[in-house]
């Protein structure tokens, strides 16, 4: 886990900083930006459809209709931008909406043909891309990466909690 460093040479000694290439919340977000800059330029150019159009293909991919509302909970964008998506998809042709049975208020999503077609062309690239930015570890090393991820992310609740009782405490 990093600690602050108070390193004279670099810094005058009043100042505290994180060490920035241990610190997992700023690896991870550039790690993240990084590969969701890079993909959502290559998919529009190529693909016609921005990063969220693909986060939400992905989902939809699974067969399973899905609501607005479940897809930004999986993946973490607000609402209102899965809507906005929603939308667009629609009128492209890559989704049908129907009601829910279960929720007057919202609406369930299920992937068109036309949509399936889409998500198959970018999965193809998208996988290119995920083993280039794997290519420097072992299949072990992977596997050891998706138990650690799958645990950060079980963890992140916690995370909020944490955070909003360390404020309570400070405050």
């Amino acid at each position: 886990m990093p600690q602050p460093t108070n390193d004279k040479k670099a810094h005058p000694k009043d100042r505290v900083t994180i060490q920035l290439d241990r610190y997992v919340p700023a690896l991870l977000t550039w790690i993240s930006n990084k590969l969701s800059r890079g993909a959502s330029v290559l998919y529009l150019e190529n693909f016609g459809v921005g990063i969220e159009t693909w986060r939400c293909l992905v989902l939809l991919a699974a067969g399973e209709p899905i609501s607005a509302q479940t897809i930004s909970q999986t993946i973490g964008l607000d609402k209102a931008s899965v809507s906005r998506c929603f939308k667009r998809m629609l009128s492209d042709g890559l989704i049908e909406l129907k009601d829910d049975a279960f929720d007057k208020r919202s609406k369930l999503a299920t992937i068109t043909a036309k949509g399936q077609q889409l998500h198959n062309q970018i999965m193809a690239v998208a996988l290119v891309r995920e083993q280039a930015l794997l290519k420097d570890l072992t299949e072990a090393e992977v596997e050891t990466l998706l138990v650690l991820l799958n645990k950060m992310h079980k963890n992140l609740p916690s995370v909020e909690a944490a955070s909003q009782q360390f404020v309570q405490q400070q405050g």
